[in-house]
């Protein structure tokens, strides 16, 4: 193995970038940090000075790799097209890691006895201004005068996105079309409609 000499954040991004390939083409079941090492071409000595173990690595890989692949935020001039637009996006570029990451969790589950919800905080907490692009979708139409997030409901405003991800963990599948649209007209806009500020 010839390895390569890298500092700072150039080497810290090939290790992440080694560690996602693992997950990806082998699954955490058979990532280990040897693995990782030889992908990136480093010793493993290096990984263990960064990250107590697997677990820790598998965790700030999925990190990275959300926060290296961040959805944009459209701007349709309507919280309908906007939450459509957005939807769509997540649909299809969060499927496949969707998969990824659902493979990975029950291995984190088993490892580390974090809970889903402890694991995915982890990795949010690693993700800050990428994680609330949601925030910036809603604070628009809150400029715009669609909601009020002083009185809209924080159910109302996550659960576009909680049936998204239910759907992919059910299906390992892009959400069809029709099915986001349902979740708009259907369920998010009557709940928003029924919050929707009163004109003076």
């Amino acid at each position: 193995m010839h390895r390569q000499r890298r500092r700072g954040q150039e080497l810290q991004t090939a290790l992440l970038d080694a560690a996602w390939s693992e997950l990806v083409e082998a699954g955490f079941a058979k990532m280990t940090m040897e693995s990782v090492a030889a992908r990136a071409r480093t010793g493993v000595a290096v990984l263990y000075r960064r990250w107590s173990g697997k677990d820790d690595l598998a965790i700030a890989a999925i990190a990275h790799y959300g926060r290296m692949h961040p959805l944009d935020v459209p701007d349709t001039g309507s919280l309908r097209g906007d939450m459509l637009a957005f939807l769509t996006a997540f649909s299809s570029r969060r499927s496949d890691f969707t998969v990824v990451v659902t493979s990975a969790f029950a291995g984190l589950m088993a490892s580390s006895g974090l809970t889903p919800a402890e694991v995915r905080a982890r990795v949010l907490s690693d993700r800050v201004g990428v994680a609330d692009r949601p925030g910036e979708l809603y604070r628009r139409a809150a400029e715009r005068g669609e909601i009020d997030l002083d009185t809209m409901p924080p159910a109302v405003l996550t659960m576009p996105f909680d049936l998204m991800r239910g759907d992919m963990l059910m299906t390992l599948k892009q959400i069809p079309p029709e099915r986001i649209t349902s979740i708009v007209d259907d369920l998010f806009m009557p709940l928003v409609a029924a919050y929707r500020p009163v004109k003076a």
